[in-house]
């Protein structure tokens, strides 16, 4: 038997994810005697963030589920009318799990001194640039123009974007895993809208002084076979460039009508049961616009309701300005953290934490009128009685979830040599959000979150992307062919500098325009294709997986009236429905 805790509880909290731990400090806030048990060995289930030696860990253990042992249930004894339930079911498993590394095991000793000697000089300075130091930036720039005398701006800029992006050390598998600790890596990534309802909860229940956050940077998008920046605030769209004067008068009008739309509820009659993109396309917007409202502020797809998608535009609108130039923050140390500030408040209040002790049974008995009530759980071979059962859906009786659909998510991880920015004249780290939209009609959209060192995502010199969409098949194939668009993945043997290969090619594609066709003369789209993909961020190691998605489901049809069950991480990019929840 294993360690005896007191028996009785007001509730029992069953799972660390983050509705749970939610519900966990609440309760116990006003004064209620929790319990909150966790089988596995570190907080958050599905939703934690793990450094690199203990997401290896945890992909051992997916592969190898754990086994309830019966002997266990068997040594709590039921009472007259009671029903003991074993608990566990398959929204707890993890699968298609492929890992893979691009990089050798371990560096040759010339190939490490080959590339101390020529990047020795640089380090220093790349280092503060990838900790986003723009002084030392800057500074770089002014030296590298100097350097160059009367060279074109062209050929300036390309300059500054390469010597901005080199890695800052050549890597090894042995030397990413001899920084493990540094990696903090997302299960379920999520934002925070600046005024969004997990914002508010934070700030009401001074949860916050627990966190830290960083404003996200840039919202990207994808559109005509690149990169663009999405114009955000009114400032951003009268200052981008990407959009004519026109479509700069049409966009602000149509945002104004969504930030307003409680007053305008003529504007959308006879859309009620349609499409936003119906609405969008009503409005005669460019097909440029139509994207940038559809894809990167909505951040909707063709099918969301028009209703739905005015209302995360809106949303989107609403957050603008708080605390930054784009709606979004992002918690350092990873999306994990959120639910362990909420376990740390419970546990301020007298909350009983419990790790490594799963619920092996759930005792449930009826009553006069025919209804199913809970009267506790068997845990360790110890009976514990509760008024109230909060359960992670993933810990639910199969009996509970009868008819469930079973639906899913597909996750990438990528450790990367540079940031995906690097085209877009950043002097500085970005946090980067992109929703990359569906690349045909059977593909789902992906949301790409790209990390770096200051939100102590990774080691210096190194980021990490994030890619989630809709599982249609395996996570690989579902991502593929956005992680083909964007990133370098194939193997790196380290033989050839990056930082050589990235200069060569931009001056030879540079020098051999201005000295065959003349000054000024602009690059052929083969020779800018050839271009993009040598620049593509090289992956050092990357993860695919599959993981139940469980917030469409009926999870109050077959279940006790005092019995609450939260759903796992969900399609959405913020933490809006766990907190509905």
């Amino acid at each position: 038997m294993e360690d005896d805790l007191p028996t009785a509880y007001d509730v029992i909290v069953v799972g660390t994810g983050m509705t749970e731990s939610i519900i966990a400090a609440a309760a116990s806030r006003i004064g209620k005697k929790v319990l909150h048990l966790d089988s596995n060995e570190y907080y958050g289930g599905l939703w934690a963030s793990f450094n690199f030696e203990g997401l290896q860990k945890w992909m051992e253990d997916c592969r190898q589920p754990p086994t309830v042992s019966e002997d266990n249930v068997a040594l709590s004894e039921s009472k007259e009318g009671e029903t003991m339930m074993k608990a566990g079911n398959q929204f707890s498993v993890v699968f298609n799990i492929e890992e893979k590394w691009y990089i050798l095991e371990e560096l040759e000793e010339s190939l490490e001194n080959q590339s101390f000697s020529k990047n020795t000089q640089t380090d220093t300075e790349e280092q503060g640039k990838a900790g986003g130091d723009v002084d030392n930036a800057k500074k770089s720039e002014d030296e590298s123009e100097k350097k160059e005398g009367e060279g074109s701006e062209s050929d300036a800029g390309d300059s500054k974007d390469i010597a901005f992006q080199g890695p800052i050390k050549q890597w090894s598998q042995s030397k990413l895993k001899k920084e493990y600790r540094k990696f903090n890596l997302d299960l379920a990534p999520k934002l925070l809208f600046a005024r969004g309802s997990l914002v508010e909860l934070l700030i009401s229940s001074n949860i916050a002084r627990y966190a830290e956050f960083r404003s996200v940077t840039r919202v990207l998008t994808w559109l005509n076979g690149r990169l663009e920046p999405v114009p955000c605030s009114r400032a951003d769209v009268f200052a981008t460039h990407h959009v004519t004067v026109v479509e700069k008068r049409m966009l602000m009008k149509l945002l104004t009508v969504c930030m307003e739309y409680e007053n305008s509820a003529k504007e959308f009659e006879g859309f009620e049961d349609k499409p936003f993109i119906d609405y969008l396309k009503s409005k005669k917007l460019t097909p440029n616009l139509l994207h940038y409202v559809l894809y990167a502020i909505a951040m909707a797809s063709n099918t969301t309701p028009c209703m739905e998608g005015v209302a995360r535009t809106q949303r989107f609108l609403n957050s603008l300005g708080r605390y930054g130039n784009t709606p979004f923050l992002w918690p350092m140390y990873g999306s994990g953290e959120i639910p362990q500030c909420f376990c740390r408040l419970c546990a301020v209040f007298g909350g009983l934490y419990h790790l490594k002790r799963a619920a092996e049974a759930v005792i449930v008995s009826s009553g006069e009128d025919a209804k199913t009530t809970c009267k506790g759980i068997v845990s360790g071979g110890q009976r514990l009685d509760t008024s109230h059962l909060v359960m992670g859906v993933g810990y639910a009786p199969p009996q509970f979830l009868q008819g469930a659909p079973s639906g899913g998510l597909s996750r990438g991880i990528f450790v990367t040599d540079r940031t995906l920015t690097f085209l877009l004249d950043a002097d500085k780290e970005s946090l980067t959000l992109l929703q990359f939209p569906p690349i045909d009609g059977t593909s789902q959209p992906v949301t790409v979150i790209e990390v770096g060192p200051s939100t102590n995502a990774c080691p210096l010199g190194l980021y990490v992307v994030h890619m989630t969409c809709k599982q249609q098949k395996t996570a690989r194939e579902d991502l593929q062919a956005v992680v083909d668009h964007l990133l370098h993945i194939e193997f790196s043997d380290g033989t050839v500098s990056r930082i050589e290969t990235d200069t060569q090619s931009t001056q030879t594609v540079s020098a051999k325009k201005h000295s065959e066709e003349g000054e000024g003369v602009e690059a052929t789209e083969d020779e800018k294709s050839e271009q993009v993909t040598t620049l593509k961020p090289q992956v050092f190691w990357s993860l695919f997986f599959n993981c139940p998605e469980t917030s469409d489901c009926d999870l109050s049809a077959s279940v006790p009236a005092n019995v609450y069950l939260c759903s796992g991480p969900d399609l959405d990019l913020d933490f809006e429905y766990a907190v509905k929840q």
